[in-house]
Protein backbone atom coordinates (compact mmCIF):
# COMPACT_ATOMS: atom_id res chain seq x y z
CA UNK A 1 0.00 0.00 0.00
CA UNK A 2 1.17 3.52 -0.79
CA UNK A 3 1.93 5.88 2.03
CA UNK A 4 2.58 9.58 2.23
CA UNK A 5 6.29 9.02 2.00
CA UNK A 6 6.06 6.91 -1.16
CA UNK A 7 3.82 9.08 -3.29
CA UNK A 8 5.76 11.51 -5.50
CA UNK A 9 5.16 15.20 -4.96
CA UNK A 10 3.59 14.90 -1.52
CA UNK A 11 5.40 16.21 1.56
CA UNK A 12 5.93 13.66 4.29
CA UNK A 13 3.93 14.55 7.39
CA UNK A 14 5.89 14.42 10.63
CA UNK A 15 4.41 12.28 13.35
CA UNK A 16 3.32 13.41 16.78
CA UNK A 17 1.39 16.51 17.76
CA UNK A 18 4.16 19.08 17.29
CA UNK A 19 3.52 21.78 14.73
CA UNK A 20 6.06 23.58 12.55
CA UNK A 21 7.01 27.01 13.82
CA UNK A 22 5.20 29.02 11.12
CA UNK A 23 1.61 28.04 12.06
CA UNK A 24 2.35 28.78 15.72
CA UNK A 25 3.72 32.21 14.83
CA UNK A 26 0.67 32.89 12.67
CA UNK A 27 -1.65 31.78 15.47
CA UNK A 28 0.07 34.10 17.93
CA UNK A 29 -0.21 37.04 15.53
CA UNK A 30 -3.88 36.20 14.92
CA UNK A 31 -4.53 36.26 18.65
CA UNK A 32 -2.89 39.66 18.96
CA UNK A 33 -4.96 40.95 16.08
CA UNK A 34 -8.06 39.45 17.68
CA UNK A 35 -7.46 41.22 20.98
CA UNK A 36 -6.89 44.49 19.12
CA UNK A 37 -10.13 44.03 17.20
CA UNK A 38 -12.09 43.22 20.36
CA UNK A 39 -10.85 46.41 22.04
CA UNK A 40 -11.59 48.42 18.90
CA UNK A 41 -15.20 47.24 18.59
CA UNK A 42 -15.72 47.60 22.33
CA UNK A 43 -14.78 51.28 22.09
CA UNK A 44 -17.29 51.65 19.26
CA UNK A 45 -20.01 50.05 21.41
CA UNK A 46 -20.51 47.17 18.96
CA UNK A 47 -19.52 44.21 21.14
CA UNK A 48 -23.09 43.25 21.99
CA UNK A 49 -24.94 45.14 19.27
CA UNK A 50 -25.99 41.95 17.49
CA UNK A 51 -29.22 40.57 18.94
CA UNK A 52 -27.90 36.99 18.83
CA UNK A 53 -24.78 37.97 20.78
CA UNK A 54 -27.02 38.91 23.70
CA UNK A 55 -29.33 35.94 23.17
CA UNK A 56 -26.45 33.45 23.40
CA UNK A 57 -25.48 34.91 26.77
CA UNK A 58 -29.09 34.60 27.92
CA UNK A 59 -29.30 30.93 26.93
CA UNK A 60 -26.03 30.22 28.76
CA UNK A 61 -27.24 32.01 31.90
CA UNK A 62 -30.73 30.50 31.98
CA UNK A 63 -29.41 26.95 32.49
CA UNK A 64 -28.88 27.82 36.16
CA UNK A 65 -30.71 31.16 36.50
CA UNK A 66 -34.32 30.35 35.66
CA UNK A 67 -37.76 29.75 37.12
CA UNK A 68 -37.09 26.10 36.28
CA UNK A 69 -33.28 25.67 36.21
CA UNK A 70 -31.83 22.47 34.83
CA UNK A 71 -30.61 20.67 31.73
CA UNK A 72 -33.88 21.36 29.90
CA UNK A 73 -32.83 25.02 29.69
CA UNK A 74 -30.03 24.13 27.27
CA UNK A 75 -32.69 24.19 24.56
CA UNK A 76 -32.84 22.52 21.16
CA UNK A 77 -32.80 25.27 18.51
CA UNK A 78 -29.14 26.18 18.94
CA UNK A 79 -26.52 23.48 19.47
CA UNK A 80 -25.36 23.30 23.10
CA UNK A 81 -21.55 23.44 23.29
CA UNK A 82 -21.09 27.26 23.25
CA UNK A 83 -23.69 27.65 25.98
CA UNK A 84 -22.22 24.87 28.11
CA UNK A 85 -18.76 26.47 27.86
CA UNK A 86 -20.17 29.80 29.07
CA UNK A 87 -22.72 28.38 31.53
CA UNK A 88 -20.71 28.92 34.73
CA UNK A 89 -18.86 32.17 33.87
CA UNK A 90 -22.06 34.02 32.91
CA UNK A 91 -23.57 33.37 36.34
CA UNK A 92 -21.20 36.18 37.35
CA UNK A 93 -22.99 39.41 36.45
CA UNK A 94 -19.87 41.05 35.04
CA UNK A 95 -19.27 38.28 32.50
CA UNK A 96 -22.98 38.10 31.70
CA UNK A 97 -23.44 41.80 31.06
CA UNK A 98 -20.16 42.30 29.17
CA UNK A 99 -19.81 38.91 27.47
CA UNK A 100 -16.08 39.10 28.25
CA UNK A 101 -15.50 35.41 28.92
CA UNK A 102 -17.37 34.40 25.76
CA UNK A 103 -15.35 36.93 23.78
CA UNK A 104 -12.17 35.36 25.15
CA UNK A 105 -13.37 32.00 23.81
CA UNK A 106 -14.00 33.64 20.42
CA UNK A 107 -10.51 35.16 20.29
CA UNK A 108 -8.85 31.85 21.18
CA UNK A 109 -10.98 30.11 18.54
CA UNK A 110 -9.91 32.68 15.97
CA UNK A 111 -6.25 32.01 16.74
CA UNK A 112 -6.85 28.25 16.62
CA UNK A 113 -8.46 28.58 13.19
CA UNK A 114 -5.59 30.65 11.80
CA UNK A 115 -3.07 28.14 13.17
CA UNK A 116 -4.97 25.15 11.78
CA UNK A 117 -5.41 26.76 8.35
CA UNK A 118 -1.71 27.54 8.07
CA UNK A 119 -0.74 24.06 9.28
CA UNK A 120 -3.06 22.37 6.79
CA UNK A 121 -1.83 24.33 3.77
CA UNK A 122 1.78 23.88 4.84
CA UNK A 123 1.31 20.13 5.26
CA UNK A 124 -0.26 19.74 1.82
CA UNK A 125 1.95 22.05 -0.23
CA UNK A 126 5.15 22.66 1.80
CA UNK A 127 4.62 26.32 0.84
CA UNK A 128 5.15 28.89 3.57
CA UNK A 129 3.76 31.57 1.27
CA UNK A 130 0.58 29.60 0.62
CA UNK A 131 0.12 28.86 4.33
CA UNK A 132 0.66 32.48 5.34
CA UNK A 133 -1.65 33.74 2.60
CA UNK A 134 -4.53 31.44 3.56
CA UNK A 135 -4.29 32.32 7.25
CA UNK A 136 -3.95 36.05 6.53
CA UNK A 137 -6.95 36.15 4.20
CA UNK A 138 -8.99 34.49 6.94
CA UNK A 139 -7.68 36.34 9.98
CA UNK A 140 -7.82 39.86 8.52
CA UNK A 141 -11.32 39.70 7.05
CA UNK A 142 -13.31 42.52 8.66
CA UNK A 143 -16.43 40.41 9.17
CA UNK A 144 -14.53 37.53 10.75
CA UNK A 145 -12.60 39.95 12.96
CA UNK A 146 -15.86 41.49 14.13
CA UNK A 147 -17.43 38.12 14.94
CA UNK A 148 -14.43 37.03 17.01
CA UNK A 149 -14.89 40.24 19.01
CA UNK A 150 -18.35 39.11 20.18
CA UNK A 151 -19.97 36.18 22.03
CA UNK A 152 -21.28 34.78 18.73
CA UNK A 153 -20.75 31.06 18.04
CA UNK A 154 -19.20 31.24 14.55
CA UNK A 155 -15.60 31.69 15.80
CA UNK A 156 -15.79 28.45 17.79
CA UNK A 157 -17.10 26.73 14.65
CA UNK A 158 -14.15 28.09 12.65
CA UNK A 159 -11.62 26.92 15.21
CA UNK A 160 -13.01 23.42 15.60
CA UNK A 161 -13.75 22.67 11.93
CA UNK A 162 -10.34 23.87 10.74
CA UNK A 163 -8.70 21.80 13.48
CA UNK A 164 -10.80 18.83 12.40
CA UNK A 165 -9.66 19.32 8.79
CA UNK A 166 -6.02 19.60 9.86
CA UNK A 167 -6.13 16.45 12.00
CA UNK A 168 -7.80 14.42 9.25
CA UNK A 169 -5.34 15.77 6.66
CA UNK A 170 -2.40 14.86 8.88
CA UNK A 171 -3.86 11.39 9.42
CA UNK A 172 -4.13 10.74 5.68
CA UNK A 173 -0.64 12.08 4.98
CA UNK A 174 0.86 9.97 7.78
CA UNK A 175 -0.37 6.83 5.99
CA UNK A 176 -1.38 4.90 9.14
CA UNK A 177 -4.88 3.54 8.55
CA UNK A 178 -6.12 3.55 12.13
CA UNK A 179 -9.05 5.46 13.61
CA UNK A 180 -7.79 9.00 14.43
CA UNK A 181 -9.14 9.38 17.95
CA UNK A 182 -8.19 13.05 18.32
CA UNK A 183 -9.94 13.93 15.06
CA UNK A 184 -12.98 11.97 16.21
CA UNK A 185 -13.34 13.93 19.44
CA UNK A 186 -12.77 17.27 17.72
CA UNK A 187 -15.53 16.24 15.31
CA UNK A 188 -17.84 15.65 18.28
CA UNK A 189 -17.14 19.15 19.60
CA UNK A 190 -17.62 20.74 16.18
CA UNK A 191 -20.94 18.92 15.66
CA UNK A 192 -22.17 20.32 18.99
CA UNK A 193 -21.28 23.91 18.07
CA UNK A 194 -23.11 24.89 14.89
CA UNK A 195 -25.03 23.00 12.22
CA UNK A 196 -22.52 23.91 9.49
CA UNK A 197 -20.19 21.36 11.08
CA UNK A 198 -22.52 18.52 10.09
CA UNK A 199 -22.11 18.83 6.30
CA UNK A 200 -18.45 19.80 6.75
CA UNK A 201 -17.89 16.55 8.66
CA UNK A 202 -19.64 14.52 5.97
CA UNK A 203 -17.52 16.17 3.28
CA UNK A 204 -14.31 15.78 5.30
CA UNK A 205 -14.86 12.07 5.85
CA UNK A 206 -15.87 11.43 2.23
CA UNK A 207 -12.90 13.37 0.83
CA UNK A 208 -10.40 11.67 3.12
CA UNK A 209 -11.81 8.21 2.35
CA UNK A 210 -11.42 8.96 -1.35
CA UNK A 211 -7.83 10.07 -0.72
CA UNK A 212 -7.01 6.83 1.10
CA UNK A 213 -8.39 4.85 -1.84
CA UNK A 214 -6.59 6.94 -4.46
CA UNK A 215 -3.32 6.48 -2.59
CA UNK A 216 -3.52 2.71 -2.96
CA UNK A 217 -5.49 1.48 0.04
CA UNK A 218 -8.18 -1.10 -0.62
CA UNK A 219 -11.74 -0.12 0.31
CA UNK A 220 -11.87 -3.45 2.12
CA UNK A 221 -9.56 -1.89 4.72
CA UNK A 222 -10.69 1.73 4.44
CA UNK A 223 -14.43 1.28 4.98
CA UNK A 224 -14.23 -0.56 8.34
CA UNK A 225 -12.04 2.24 9.72
CA UNK A 226 -14.56 4.85 8.57
CA UNK A 227 -17.43 2.84 10.00
CA UNK A 228 -15.80 3.25 13.41
CA UNK A 229 -14.81 6.87 12.80
CA UNK A 230 -18.37 7.75 11.73
CA UNK A 231 -19.65 6.66 15.14
CA UNK A 232 -18.29 9.89 16.63
CA UNK A 233 -20.58 12.28 14.69
CA UNK A 234 -23.46 9.79 14.38
CA UNK A 235 -23.78 9.21 18.12
CA UNK A 236 -23.40 12.95 18.71
CA UNK A 237 -26.17 13.89 16.28
CA UNK A 238 -28.48 11.10 17.47
CA UNK A 239 -27.98 12.15 21.09
CA UNK A 240 -28.86 15.73 20.19
CA UNK A 241 -32.05 14.85 18.30
CA UNK A 242 -33.21 12.62 21.17
CA UNK A 243 -32.46 15.48 23.57
CA UNK A 244 -34.47 17.78 21.30
CA UNK A 245 -37.39 15.37 21.36
CA UNK A 246 -37.33 15.21 25.15
CA UNK A 247 -37.03 18.96 25.73
CA UNK A 248 -39.23 20.51 23.02
CA UNK A 249 -41.20 17.56 21.66
CA UNK A 250 -39.59 17.62 18.20
CA UNK A 251 -36.77 15.51 16.81
CA UNK A 252 -35.32 18.52 15.02
CA UNK A 253 -36.46 22.15 15.22
CA UNK A 254 -36.34 23.48 11.66
CA UNK A 255 -39.11 26.07 11.69
CA UNK A 256 -41.57 28.05 13.74
CA UNK A 257 -39.06 30.77 14.66
CA UNK A 258 -39.20 32.84 11.46
CA UNK A 259 -41.71 34.21 8.97
CA UNK A 260 -41.00 32.51 5.60
CA UNK A 261 -39.50 34.64 2.84
CA UNK A 262 -41.48 33.67 -0.24
CA UNK A 263 -38.86 35.18 -2.56
CA UNK A 264 -36.48 32.43 -1.38
CA UNK A 265 -38.67 29.49 -0.40
CA UNK A 266 -38.48 26.82 -3.06
CA UNK A 267 -36.52 29.12 -5.42
CA UNK A 268 -33.11 27.48 -6.07
CA UNK A 269 -31.89 30.12 -8.53
CA UNK A 270 -32.74 32.97 -6.15
CA UNK A 271 -31.15 31.08 -3.24
CA UNK A 272 -27.93 30.44 -5.16
CA UNK A 273 -27.77 34.08 -6.24
CA UNK A 274 -28.26 35.29 -2.67
CA UNK A 275 -25.53 33.00 -1.35
CA UNK A 276 -23.02 34.16 -3.97
CA UNK A 277 -23.97 37.79 -3.40
CA UNK A 278 -23.57 37.27 0.34
CA UNK A 279 -20.08 35.84 -0.07
CA UNK A 280 -19.12 38.79 -2.28
CA UNK A 281 -20.39 41.27 0.32
CA UNK A 282 -18.36 39.53 3.01
CA UNK A 283 -15.19 38.69 1.12
CA UNK A 284 -15.08 41.29 -1.62
CA UNK A 285 -15.19 40.68 -5.35
CA UNK A 286 -11.49 39.89 -5.65
CA UNK A 287 -11.41 37.19 -2.97
CA UNK A 288 -14.55 35.65 -4.45
CA UNK A 289 -12.92 35.51 -7.89
CA UNK A 290 -9.68 34.09 -6.53
CA UNK A 291 -11.64 31.53 -4.51
CA UNK A 292 -13.62 30.27 -7.50
CA UNK A 293 -10.47 29.90 -9.60
CA UNK A 294 -8.60 28.24 -6.72
CA UNK A 295 -11.46 25.85 -5.94
CA UNK A 296 -11.59 24.69 -9.55
CA UNK A 297 -7.81 24.34 -9.85
CA UNK A 298 -7.28 22.50 -6.57
CA UNK A 299 -10.21 20.16 -7.25
CA UNK A 300 -8.86 19.23 -10.68
CA UNK A 301 -5.35 18.65 -9.37
CA UNK A 302 -6.62 16.59 -6.42
CA UNK A 303 -8.81 14.42 -8.64
CA UNK A 304 -6.11 13.97 -11.29
CA UNK A 305 -3.16 13.18 -9.03
CA UNK A 306 -3.28 10.41 -6.44
CA UNK A 307 -0.52 12.15 -4.55
CA UNK A 308 -2.50 15.37 -4.33
CA UNK A 309 -5.84 13.75 -3.46
CA UNK A 310 -5.58 14.74 0.25
CA UNK A 311 -6.06 18.35 -0.90
CA UNK A 312 -9.76 17.50 -1.21
CA UNK A 313 -10.02 17.30 2.59
CA UNK A 314 -9.77 21.06 3.34
CA UNK A 315 -12.12 21.77 0.43
CA UNK A 316 -14.80 20.09 2.55
CA UNK A 317 -15.10 23.45 4.34
CA UNK A 318 -17.17 24.56 1.33
CA UNK A 319 -19.83 22.06 2.46
CA UNK A 320 -20.90 24.74 4.95
CA UNK A 321 -22.94 26.11 2.03
CA UNK A 322 -25.45 23.33 2.74
CA UNK A 323 -26.82 25.27 5.71
CA UNK A 324 -27.85 28.51 3.94
CA UNK A 325 -28.94 26.46 0.92
CA UNK A 326 -31.34 24.34 2.99
CA UNK A 327 -32.44 27.24 5.19
CA UNK A 328 -33.26 29.62 2.35
CA UNK A 329 -35.04 26.94 0.32
CA UNK A 330 -37.22 26.39 3.40
CA UNK A 331 -38.01 30.11 3.44
CA UNK A 332 -35.62 31.30 6.15
CA UNK A 333 -34.94 35.04 5.70
CA UNK A 334 -31.52 35.94 4.31
CA UNK A 335 -28.78 36.28 6.95
CA UNK A 336 -25.37 37.54 5.86
CA UNK A 337 -23.52 35.63 8.58
CA UNK A 338 -24.67 32.28 7.16
CA UNK A 339 -22.22 32.86 4.30
CA UNK A 340 -19.20 33.67 6.49
CA UNK A 341 -17.90 30.06 6.67
CA UNK A 342 -17.55 30.20 2.89
CA UNK A 343 -15.12 33.12 3.25
CA UNK A 344 -12.97 30.86 5.42
CA UNK A 345 -13.22 28.05 2.86
CA UNK A 346 -12.28 30.44 0.07
CA UNK A 347 -9.21 31.63 1.96
CA UNK A 348 -8.04 28.04 2.41
CA UNK A 349 -8.55 27.19 -1.27
CA UNK A 350 -6.60 30.28 -2.39
CA UNK A 351 -3.73 29.33 -0.08
CA UNK A 352 -3.68 25.77 -1.45
CA UNK A 353 -3.71 26.92 -5.07
CA UNK A 354 -0.95 29.43 -4.40
CA UNK A 355 1.12 26.79 -2.66
CA UNK A 356 1.00 24.64 -5.80
CA UNK A 357 2.86 27.34 -7.72
CA UNK A 358 6.10 26.50 -5.91
CA UNK A 359 8.70 29.24 -6.62
CA UNK A 360 6.06 31.66 -7.88
CA UNK A 361 4.03 31.28 -4.69
CA UNK A 362 5.56 34.22 -2.73
CA UNK A 363 5.03 36.68 -5.60
CA UNK A 364 1.50 35.45 -6.28
CA UNK A 365 0.66 35.55 -2.56
CA UNK A 366 1.72 39.18 -2.29
CA UNK A 367 -0.30 40.08 -5.37
CA UNK A 368 -3.44 38.33 -4.12
CA UNK A 369 -3.10 39.94 -0.71
CA UNK A 370 -2.66 43.38 -2.24
CA UNK A 371 -5.82 43.07 -4.34
CA UNK A 372 -7.93 41.68 -1.48
CA UNK A 373 -6.80 44.12 1.23
CA UNK A 374 -7.15 47.08 -1.11
CA UNK A 375 -10.83 46.23 -1.46
CA UNK A 376 -11.58 44.91 2.04
CA UNK A 377 -9.77 46.47 5.01
CA UNK A 378 -9.52 44.60 8.35
CA UNK A 379 -11.26 47.30 10.42
CA UNK A 380 -13.91 48.41 7.96
CA UNK A 381 -16.82 49.85 9.95
CA UNK A 382 -19.10 49.44 6.92
CA UNK A 383 -18.45 45.68 6.65
CA UNK A 384 -21.57 43.63 5.95
CA UNK A 385 -21.52 41.76 9.27
CA UNK A 386 -21.27 45.00 11.22
CA UNK A 387 -24.22 46.42 9.30
CA UNK A 388 -26.27 43.32 10.15
CA UNK A 389 -25.30 43.67 13.79
CA UNK A 390 -26.80 47.17 13.83
CA UNK A 391 -30.16 46.27 12.31
CA UNK A 392 -31.76 46.47 15.75
CA UNK A 393 -32.30 50.21 16.20
CA UNK A 394 -34.81 49.87 19.06
CA UNK A 395 -32.47 49.67 22.05
CA UNK A 396 -33.12 53.22 23.29
CA UNK A 397 -36.92 53.12 22.81
CA UNK A 398 -37.00 49.77 24.66
CA UNK A 399 -35.11 51.38 27.54
CA UNK A 400 -38.19 53.57 28.10
CA UNK A 401 -40.30 50.43 28.53
CA UNK A 402 -37.77 49.07 31.02
CA UNK A 403 -37.96 52.31 33.00
CA UNK A 404 -41.75 52.12 32.89
CA UNK A 405 -41.65 48.59 34.34
CA UNK A 406 -39.12 49.57 37.01
CA UNK A 407 -41.36 52.37 38.24
CA UNK A 408 -44.29 49.97 38.70
CA UNK A 409 -42.58 46.68 39.51
CA UNK A 410 -43.37 45.21 42.92
CA UNK A 411 -42.52 41.63 42.05
CA UNK A 412 -44.22 38.93 40.02
CA UNK A 413 -43.15 36.98 36.96
CA UNK A 414 -42.90 38.60 33.53
CA UNK A 415 -44.07 36.53 30.57
CA UNK A 416 -41.87 37.15 27.53
CA UNK A 417 -40.99 35.14 24.43
CA UNK A 418 -37.28 34.36 24.53
CA UNK A 419 -37.41 33.46 20.85
CA UNK A 420 -38.24 37.07 19.99
CA UNK A 421 -36.93 39.07 22.94
CA UNK A 422 -34.03 37.10 24.38
CA UNK A 423 -31.72 40.02 23.56
CA UNK A 424 -34.04 42.38 25.45
CA UNK A 425 -33.88 40.13 28.53
CA UNK A 426 -30.12 40.68 28.46
CA UNK A 427 -30.55 44.45 28.14
CA UNK A 428 -32.87 44.43 31.17
CA UNK A 429 -30.15 42.84 33.31
CA UNK A 430 -28.57 46.30 33.57
CA UNK A 431 -31.73 47.35 35.41
CA UNK A 432 -31.55 44.47 37.87
CA UNK A 433 -33.78 41.88 36.21
CA UNK A 434 -32.58 38.26 36.24
CA UNK A 435 -33.60 35.45 33.90
CA UNK A 436 -35.61 33.85 36.74
CA UNK A 437 -37.86 36.91 36.71
CA UNK A 438 -39.16 35.84 33.29
CA UNK A 439 -41.52 33.12 32.17
CA UNK A 440 -40.32 31.99 28.73
CA UNK A 441 -40.50 29.03 26.34
CA UNK A 442 -37.74 27.21 28.19
CA UNK A 443 -39.97 26.87 31.27
CA UNK A 444 -41.85 24.02 29.64
CA UNK A 445 -45.23 23.14 31.22
CA UNK A 446 -45.57 26.50 33.00
CA UNK A 447 -45.11 28.37 29.72
CA UNK A 448 -47.43 25.94 27.92
CA UNK A 449 -50.17 26.54 30.47
CA UNK A 450 -49.85 30.32 30.26
CA UNK A 451 -49.60 30.23 26.48
CA UNK A 452 -52.58 27.96 25.85
CA UNK A 453 -54.99 28.78 28.70
CA UNK A 454 -54.00 32.33 29.56
CA UNK A 455 -51.21 33.79 31.72
CA UNK A 456 -53.30 35.55 34.38
CA UNK A 457 -53.08 32.81 37.05
CA UNK A 458 -49.31 32.63 36.65
CA UNK A 459 -47.77 36.01 35.82
CA UNK A 460 -48.19 39.64 36.84
CA UNK A 461 -46.71 41.11 33.66
CA UNK A 462 -46.61 40.33 29.96
CA UNK A 463 -44.16 41.83 27.45
CA UNK A 464 -44.64 41.33 23.71
CA UNK A 465 -42.81 42.19 20.48
CA UNK A 466 -45.57 43.47 18.21
CA UNK A 467 -43.83 44.25 14.92
CA UNK A 468 -40.87 42.06 13.94
CA UNK A 469 -41.82 39.23 11.57
CA UNK A 470 -45.50 39.63 12.29
CA UNK A 471 -45.16 39.75 16.07
CA UNK A 472 -43.80 37.25 18.58
CA UNK A 473 -45.40 33.98 19.69
CA UNK A 474 -47.58 35.69 22.31
CA UNK A 475 -48.91 38.24 19.81
CA UNK A 476 -49.72 35.51 17.30
CA UNK A 477 -51.42 33.43 19.99
CA UNK A 478 -53.40 36.52 21.04
CA UNK A 479 -54.73 36.80 17.49
CA UNK A 480 -55.94 33.20 17.71
CA UNK A 481 -57.30 33.61 21.24
CA UNK A 482 -58.47 37.22 21.80
CA UNK A 483 -59.24 36.57 25.49
CA UNK A 484 -55.60 35.62 26.16
CA UNK A 485 -54.80 39.05 27.63
CA UNK A 486 -58.28 40.04 28.80
CA UNK A 487 -57.06 40.32 32.38
CA UNK A 488 -54.28 42.74 31.40
CA UNK A 489 -54.02 46.36 30.40
CA UNK A 490 -51.28 47.94 28.32
CA UNK A 491 -49.31 50.38 30.45
CA UNK A 492 -46.55 51.48 28.07
CA UNK A 493 -44.83 50.70 24.79
CA UNK A 494 -41.73 51.62 22.80
CA UNK A 495 -39.24 50.07 20.42
CA UNK A 496 -41.94 47.68 19.12
CA UNK A 497 -42.33 46.29 22.67
CA UNK A 498 -45.50 46.62 24.75
CA UNK A 499 -45.84 46.02 28.48
CA UNK A 500 -49.08 44.67 29.96
CA UNK A 501 -49.99 44.60 33.67
CA UNK A 502 -52.54 42.30 35.25
CA UNK A 503 -55.55 44.27 36.47
CA UNK A 504 -57.66 41.44 37.84
CA UNK A 505 -56.38 39.86 41.06
CA UNK A 506 -56.52 36.13 40.45
CA UNK A 507 -57.98 33.98 43.18
CA UNK A 508 -59.72 36.86 45.03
Amino acid sequence: MATAATVPGVPEMPGGLRLPRLPLIIGTLAMGLGVTAALYYSRLGLTLSHYDAKAHLVVSRRILDSLTPGWEQIGAVWLPLPHLINMLPVQIDFFYRTGLFAIGVSILSHALAATSIAATVLALTSSRAGAALAATLFATNANILYLQSTPMTEPLLFGLTTLQVFLVTRWVLAGQLRVPVAAGWVTVLACLTRYEAWPITAGCFAASAFAWWRRGHSLRFVLPVYARLALYPLITVLTFVVFSRITVGEWFVSGGFFVPDETLRGQPVAVFTNIVDGVELLAGAWLLRFSLVALSAVTLVALWSAGRSPMLVPLSLFAAAALPLAAYLAGHPFRIRYEIPLVMAGAVSVGLATGLLRRLAPVVALGVLAFVLDESRPFDQSAAMIREAQLDQQTQPRALVTACLQARYRGGAIMMSMGALGHYMHEMSASGFDIRDFLHEGNGPIWDSAFTRGPAPLVEWVMVEEEAEGGDAIVQRHRQLPRLLEDYTKVCSGGNVSLYHRVRNQGS
